[in-house]
């Protein structure tokens, strides 16, 4: 990933980080409201959800610049993700959710450059998420 790529995300981030209770409520808000179908996916409190949601994105966006760190991270993330039932559809509903999200979060400082950053960096990430649950061996993860 490109260090100005890097640099929007990770500075975008920087916002949203400071509302992370109320980012999060509205990213599973959207999300549910993009597919109904992935509240069964949730069995958890949501607020403690929401929380994990804002630290493992908060992580990944610190370490864009650390992938020996980072996609060992990943990698186990995809493995968890196949077994709660995440099929590979999934991600893409979570991108098209998560970018919605940023921008209304950010509002005026969602850019053009910085919804081009989130999603070059999304995609990377889910990508590595992706292939590591194909590769799970308990995990079936369907294509379609």
């Amino acid at each position: 990933m490109k260090g100005d790529t890097n640099a929007l995300v990770q500075t975008s981030w920087q916002k949203v980080a400071a509302i992370a209770p109320q980012a999060a409520e509205l990213f599973y808000a959207n999300l549910f409201a993009a597919d109904q179908s992935l509240r069964s996916l949730f069995t958890a409190d949501m607020q403690i959800q929401g929380n994990k949601l804002m630290q493992t994105i908060g992580f990944a966006v610190n370490k864009l610049d650390d992938l020996p760190t980072l996609v060992p991270v990943l990698q186990n993330l995809g493995h968890r993700h196949a077994g709660y039932g995440v099929h590979e559809a999934h991600y893409k509903t979570v991108g098209a959710v998560l970018l919605d999200t940023l921008e209304q979060g950010l509002g005026a400082d969602f850019t053009p450059s910085v919804r081009d950053a989130w999603a070059s960096v999304y995609n990377t990430l889910a990508s590595v998420m992706i292939e590591a649950a194909r590769a799970a061996p308990a995990a079936r993860m369907q294509t379609g």
